[in-house]
């Protein structure tokens, strides 16, 4: 058997980056959160938009539309 390493024909993924840019509206000197915000986490963690629902990814919470 030959030297193979594991997954040596396989592509390796691209990590996407988080787009924070598209989270904030810049207004003057002042910064304006675009996205809704989990109750329970606080201010800081944004929640994801569905078709139907408001979902946070930090603690599960969900909240219908």
């Amino acid at each position: 058997m030959a030297d193979k390493k594991k997954g040596a024909g396989k592509p390796e993924k691209k990590k996407e980056s988080r787009k924070l840019h598209k989270a904030y509206e810049v207004s003057g000197d002042s910064l304006k959160r675009k996205n809704k915000t989990c109750p329970k986490c606080g201010s800081g963690v944004f929640m994801a938009e569905h078709k139907d629902r408001y979902s946070c990814g930090k603690c599960g919470f969900m909240e219908k539309k």
